[in-house]
């Protein structure tokens, strides 16, 4: 029987069932139950198959959707977080966060192997076609060689930047049974990773960004490392567009697969638990199961065989192999998860070279320029970024231009000095607004800092990236020439504009920027900070 014709044949029962013993609806058995659950962005896909459940049981699920940090952090507060369920996209996050040892009745719902997907030209020139014994060190020696153009997300920021980060530790550290403090204080580990890192060419806070970027802008990128779910659905893309497809490699050491693990947070409400338990059930069933698989998920499969992959999405030409057996690394103890993540923040990672382009118009006048102020605090402030795994690094520069109707004088801080910092800080909150809003001029002052940094070799060795945050539609005299200009400059090609749109922000023109630099658009609306540190994890 194939998993269609099973599916099928579950869902005609659920109905007569329901037609029989007034199942489903606001009848359902766990009716009025209401369930919150905070849920990695990975699993947005899946919200659908949730609210499928709540519609058939009667139930009402609430799905709140944060990034891997901020999920262990609400884990932190134990009963008193908001959430009945938590759903990240790694167990390591609860382990991150489960001080308290809350979290109960965690079981994985899917897998998705972290991995390299490669052009497939550039793996045949490497000889890496058919092969399954490709480490972590060749696929580093490799892209230090500059071989080709890597590209992840950060392991501070993000469930697959970190989960890739931990296999590298593993593997640099001769594949331990489990990972230590020991071996994070290595210095040929350190060494290893800080080279690794160097390496990346362009860097994300999105895993689906990442993969969305790549097949919007092929030409700016040759590898990643992604789930190998969302390596499946760039692919797609790519064939689709008539673009290379990547050939994705599994890491014969330091593998790492993110888990999915939906847990129940106790706070002693058994109706919330029971409706919890079905809802798993449910997930765990084997047609939701096989929904999962063909969607380039790994599953239980349970009663399912391989053969039964579709081969558009499980295709094998693409390297992808579903029926390979998956040994992950172990997800290390809490305190060396927290090292880990501090390590790479403060030391491995490659320095970055943010622009901060401020907008101080007149229409930012009271509250907005107020939140402004206050979200600049998080980066700016050491002690306030390390609390969100921004910490600066002792390579990073940090400038700062406010703007209006024209850029005002930038301001530089190079490295990690937390009193230079705080004094940047605290002229960031000492502007003042007025005047009108030029983004243009700002961008193009912007642009003027960094290739004065490519001119004196400050910019070597680290990864640039302009983020501007504006409220108001701009004046566009100068539009046209900063578009010549970008496309003309190295730096300018090089270079992401993050946007952050808040208020009556002209979200056509910040796009237009984005879509020429590779870069990402937040809608800030009522949390800039939410919106600043997104921006800033992509750098």
């Amino acid at each position: 029987m194939t998993p269609r014709i099973l599916a099928s044949l579950v869902v005609l029962l659920a109905i007569v069932a329901a037609a029989l013993f007034g199942w489903g609806g606001v009848g359902g058995p766990h009716r009025g139950v209401e369930l919150s659950i905070v849920s990695g962005s990975e699993n947005r896909p899946l919200g659908a198959l949730v609210q499928d459940w709540a519609r058939q049981e009667g139930a009402e699920v609430s799905m709140t959707w944060l990034g891997s940090v901020d999920i262990a952090r609400e884990i932190e507060k134990g009963t008193a977080g908001a959430h009945d369920a938590v759903w990240p996209a790694h167990s390591m996050w609860i382990e991150f966060g489960d001080a308290q040892r809350v979290v109960k009745h965690d079981r994985s719902i899917l897998r998705s192997p972290v991995a390299l997907g490669l052009r497939r030209s550039i793996a045949e020139r490497l000889g890496w076609i058919g092969r399954d014994d490709v480490t972590v060190q060749d696929i580093a020696a490799a892209a230090e060689s500059g071989a080709f153009r890597l590209a992840m997300t950060s392991a501070s920021q993000s469930n697959s930047g970190a989960s890739a980060y931990i296999g590298f530790l593993y593997a640099f550290a001769g594949d331990p049974d489990l990972l230590t403090l020991d071996h994070l204080a290595d210095p040929q580990v350190r060494a290893r990773a800080t080279d690794l890192f160097a390496s990346v060419d362009r860097s994300s806070g999105s895993s689906g960004w990442l993969g969305e970027a790549f097949v919007a802008h092929p030409d700016r990128f040759d590898a990643m490392i992604n789930y190998e779910s969302v390596l499946i659905d760039t692919n797609r893309a790519l064939v689709t567009a008539g673009r290379e497809p990547l050939h994705v490699i599994y890491p014969a050491n330091g593998l790492a697969v993110a888990d999915s693990p939906l847990g129940y947070v106790e706070k002693g409400d058994a109706s919330r638990e029971a409706a919890f338990l079905s809802l798993q059930a449910h997930l765990l069933s084997p047609p939701v199961q096989a929904e999962l698989f063909a969607s380039g998920r790994r599953a239980g499969l349970l009663g399912l065989s391989t053969t039964d992959a579709p081969p558009a999405v499980w295709n094998a030409d693409w390297g992808l192999d579903p029926a390979r057996e998956i040994a992950p690394v172990p997800t290390p103890a809490r305190d060396v998860i927290r090292e880990a993540l501090r390590l790479y923040q403060t030391a491995l990672r490659k320095p970055s070279f943010t622009v901060w382009v401020l907008d101080v118009s007149g229409s930012m006048e009271g509250v907005p320029l107020t939140a402004l102020k206050q979200a600049m605090g998080l980066v700016l402030d050491p002690e306030r970024a390390a609390l969100l795994l921004l910490d600066p690094a002792p390579g990073d520069v940090t400038v700062v231009i406010p703007f209006s109707s024209a850029p005002g004088p930038a301001r530089r801080i190079d490295g990690a000095d937390g009193a230079a910092l705080r004094s940047l800080l605290a002229e960031v909150e000492a502007l003042k607004a007025g005047g009108a809003t030029d983004l243009y001029a700002a961008l193009g002052a912007a642009l003027a800092v960094l290739e004065a940094a490519e001119r004196d070799g400050s910019l070597d060795g680290r990864l640039p990236a302009i983020i501007a945050l504006t409220d108001g539609a701009s004046d566009e005299t100068g539009r046209t020439a900063l578009l010549d200009r970008l496309q003309a400059s190295a730096v300018g090609r090089d270079t992401p504009i993050h946007a952050i749109a808040i208020g009556k922000a002209d979200e056509r023109q910040l796009s237009e920027l984005n879509d020429r630099t590779v870069g990402r658009l937040f809608r800030a609306d009522d949390d800039i900070a939410g919106a600043l540190r997104g921006a800033r994890g992509y750098n």
